[in-house]
């Protein structure tokens, strides 16, 4: 906290640009000849998103330790933008070159970037999971997901009930100075500090422990590596990228492993001298449509049921406000609360020749069979209203039942049809424009 700080911070320094420049084309050959890449980033990777660091000249526990009132304005963490640095990472992901990645942060930026919870050890928690303590399960939150302010600081209940337990509480997951870490994600940064043959450290400055500890690992194996070898390079090496002296500065062996600049700069350079592109932020929203049909030919009762998942497509992720129904006769039906179960009555009735192309192009329905006989069809149109921390605006979806209805008259009663279909609806806050993407479809036995 503030007696973390020193009223007088460190001072930034800035390199030159060709200095960083070189610096840059350095860690973009190590990157490329690594084989287990790691990085390790701090706060600064998140202030060019409008978010303070700690420790920097107006680091929230500077200015507490100077006595001084922010004199910037902050941006509110769930409307905060992921960063080049964030998105730069998040494509070292996808192409197999970060192996893995740990972070001091609390923001929730890396998660909603696009790196994977497999990926990504929080080490001091995020502001939008909360998880239960009997069934393990972590749920990802477009809200603070954390304990109210009148709770005693150790007391991390949330006040929700884990969806899967029913009646256990839910718990924060953010680690308060004098707290112990969760063992899960330092166990799984340990192990990825000790294959490591290159780590990172974007924007900290490695204050804080037992995190800072994860990095020496490294920074100590090399310089002993290096004693032993004497001339040779060492098979591991630290490369530390913040504006300010950290302590851990003598473990980078060599000058240019010690960069003194904006994190963004660095990796906008170090992308280019990979000849990777960085990619632009999306908001990506994974979402089940189940369909529970009855197919009775007279017509009756059909529900669909709508629910946020997150990226394993099963846990339940939180970023729906409302969803709306309109079947194809007009009626419509909302639903403001989780879950989000909403019904119809009435037969299934045949698709329009343009409503069935419609969905053919789309991908939400496969070349029909030539003979149609007892399928029917009707098209759900779903009003998706979300969280709207990016002012995302409402999203339409077009949804497509298809169900085989026996002919009239049949006497056995007929089972239900139930279908699970999954999309992911990707937003672009640069054109404020949705676009729906069918996944997969199944139906339950």
């Amino acid at each position: 906290m503030a007696h973390t700080a020193h009223k007088n911070p460190k001072k930034e320094i800035f390199e030159a640009p060709e200095v960083m420049d070189r610096k840059a084309k350095v860690l973009a050959d190590l990157i490329r000849k690594s084989k287990h890449f790691v990085v390790f980033t701090g706060a600064g990777v998140s202030t060019s998103a409008g978010i303070p660091d700690f420790r920097g000249p107006e680091g929230v526990w500077t200015l507490t330790a100077q006595g001084r009132q922010a004199t910037k304005k902050s941006v509110d963490v769930l409307q905060a933008i992921p960063t080049k640095t964030h998105m730069a990472l998040v494509e070292l992901q996808d192409r197999g070159i970060l192996k893995g990645l740990i972070s001091q942060n609390c923001d929730g930026l890396h998660r909603r970037s696009g790196i994977r919870a497999d990926m990504i050890s929080e080490l001091h928690g995020n502001t939008n999971i909360e998880y239960c303590k009997k069934c393990g399960k972590e749920f990802l939150r477009d809200f603070y997901a954390v304990a109210p302010d009148n709770r005693p600081l150790h007391n991390h209940r949330t006040g929700r009930k884990c969806p899967i337990c029913i009646t256990q509480p839910l718990h924060d997951t953010i680690i308060h100075f004098s707290e112990d870490l969760p063992l899960p994600p330092w166990t799984r940064a340990e192990a990825h500090c000790e294959k490591a043959d290159l780590c990172l450290v974007l924007g900290s400055s490695l204050t804080v422990t037992p995190a800072n500890e994860l990095p020496q690992l490294v920074g100590e194996r090399a310089l002993a590596q290096k004693k032993k070898q004497s001339m040779q390079d060492p098979d591991a090496h630290l490369v530390i990228c913040n504006l300010q002296d950290t302590d851990l500065d003598y473990l980078c062996l060599l000058p240019d492993h010690r960069i003194y600049a904006r994190t963004d700069d660095l990796m906008e350079r170090v992308m280019h001298y990979l000849s990777l592109p960085i990619p632009d932020f999306c908001v990506r929203r994974r979402l089940i449509v189940e369909t529970d049909i009855d197919t009775n030919p007279a017509g009756g009762r059909h529900v669909v049921t709508v629910k946020g998942v997150d990226e394993d497509n099963s846990t339940p992720a939180s970023f729906l406000r409302t969803v709306k129904l309109v079947t194809a006769g007009g009626r419509l039906r909302i639903v403001k609360t989780e879950p989000f179960v909403l019904g119809w009555r009435g037969k299934i009735g045949e698709l329009e020749e343009e409503e069935e192309e419609e969905a053919l192009q789309s991908g939400a329905l496969t070349e029909p069979e030539e003979d149609k006989s007892g399928i029917k069809s009707e098209t759900l149109t779903l009003l998706l209203e979300f969280m709207g921390n990016y002012g995302e605006p409402s999203c339409e979806l077009k949804h497509l039942v298809r169900t085989s209805i026996p002919e009239s008259g049949a006497e056995t009663p007929q089972p239900r049809q139930v279908t699970h279909n999954l999309y992911e609806l990707v937003y672009n806050p640069g054109n404020g424009q949705w676009v729906s993407i069918f996944m997969h479809s199944r139906m339950q036995n």
